[in-house]
């Protein structure tokens, strides 16, 4: 508890409320959409915090929420024995960029989180949903884990290259869904063995992140409520609009 008090108190007032409000918006976009909760929380926390501060924050909201996303669909089994050497090499990938570049670069780091997010957002923007044939997935998953791992590993955001190869295999609804949840589950976890290992995910940053728990949770519940209400489509069409004007922003500013 006095780890808990001690981080919000070094945060201040005015950006424990950031951190309330981006995790109750991430939840939210997260439960519409299924994606979203580490790609919200690392560009608006990453604009007024140290990169590996808002990494942190992250680790057990997404982890959990992940892990919720990941138990419902039947088909895990399925999914691991055809998504495993993605998942290997995004572990591998995390690691060697925990060695290799860290995520505590400084301006570099914010402005390489800025282009990831901007790419994510013209990517669901501008591009069609491609299709990997089932006879390059053998060399493509591999190489996409890996340079997912990387880009996690030097921005707390996991979506580049992940998503968009997931979504070309032709999975389901529901195994899609349940794909995305088993991939960033991996990657959180690899992304939070790294923090501890450079010393940035101690007693005080767990704590705060557990207390991200909540907000995110709320958000996640009314987003599942909102997206039988609204369209899907639609939501998804403004919500990479606002991650690229996001994105920009940070690669700009850095």
């Amino acid at each position: 508890m006095n780890t808990l008090l001690a981080f919000y108190q070094n945060l201040g007032p005015a950006l424990s409320l950031l951190v309330i409000g981006t995790f109750l918006l991430a939840g939210m976009i997260k439960g519409v959409i299924g994606l979203g909760l580490p790609t919200i929380a690392m560009g608006l926390l990453g604009m007024a915090m140290a990169p590996t501060q808002a990494a942190a924050l992250l680790i057990i909201p997404a982890t959990l929420t992940n892990l919720w996303q990941l138990a419902f669909g039947g088909h895990l089994r399925g999914l691991l024995e055809r998504l495993w050497p993605l998942l290997l090499m995004i572990v591998l990938g995390t690691g060697a960029g925990t060695l290799w570049l860290g995520i505590d670069g400084g301006g570099g780091v914010v402005r390489a989180l800025g282009a990831a997010l901007l790419l994510y957002a013209l990517s669901g923007l501008l591009l069609p949903t491609l299709q990997v044939s089932p006879r390059h997935e053998r060399w493509l998953g591999p190489l996409c884990g890996l340079v997912t791992g990387i880009i996690t590993a030097a921005t707390g955001v996991f979506v580049i290259p992940a998503v968009p190869y997931l979504q070309a295999l032709g999975l389901n609804k529901d195994q899609l869904v349940q794909a995305l949840g088993l991939s960033f589950t991996v990657s959180t976890l690899a992304l939070a063995a790294g923090l501890s290992w450079r010393g940035a995910l101690g007693a005080g940053e767990l704590s705060a992140s557990l207390l991200a728990l909540a907000p995110a949770l709320l958000g996640m519940l009314f987003g599942q409520w909102l997206r039988q209400r609204i369209s899907a489509r639609l939501f998804k069409r403004v919500f990479f609009i606002g991650l690229g004007v996001l994105g920009a922003h940070l690669l700009i500013s850095g």
